[in-house]
C-alpha cells in the first residue's frame, strides 16, 4: 500500500482532493493498524487508479497574467485549493488550473 501510495503521489497535483480522497488508505500504513480492505477502500484504491489515469491537464502559468486561488477548507479531512489562470484562447476567455494542492488534516 506504502508503494501504491508513494507513487500516486506524483500526481497529486494534477487531482483535486488528493488528500481526501487518500485519507483512509493513509490509515492503513499506520502502526498497531489491521491491515484490512473492506469495499470502501478497494472503492477508494479504484478512484484514485482512475483519478490518475484521467488526470487535468494543468496549463502554465503566465506570470504577467492574475491569478486566481480557490479554496476549499470545509472538509474536516483535509484542506485543497487550486491555483488557476484566466487566458485567452483562440478567442475566448478561459480559465485552466495550473495545480490542484491539498493536504490531509491530522486525527
Amino acid at each position: 500500500m506504502q508503494s501504491f501510495l508513494g507513487a500516486s503521489t506524483y500526481y497529486r497535483n494534477h487531482i483535486k482532493h488528493f488528500a481526501h480522497i487518500t485519507s483512509s488508505l493513509y490509515k492503513l500504513c499506520r502502526k498497531d493498524v489491521v491491515f484490512e480492505i473492506p469495499k470502501e477502500r478497494r472503492d477508494t484504491y479504484e478512484r484514485i487508479k482512475y483519478e490518475i489515469t484521467n488526470a487535468s491537464v494543468l496549463i502554465l502559468p503566465v506570470f504577467e497574467l492574475p491569478f486566481k486561488l480557490y479554496k476549499d477548507a470545509a472538509c474536516s479531512q483535509g484542506l485543497g485549493a487550486a491555483l488557476n489562470q484566466r487566458k485567452i484562447v483562440d478567442g475566448e476567455p478561459r480559465e485552466g488550473v495550473i495545480c490542484y494542492i491539498s493536504r490531509q488534516l491530522k486525527d
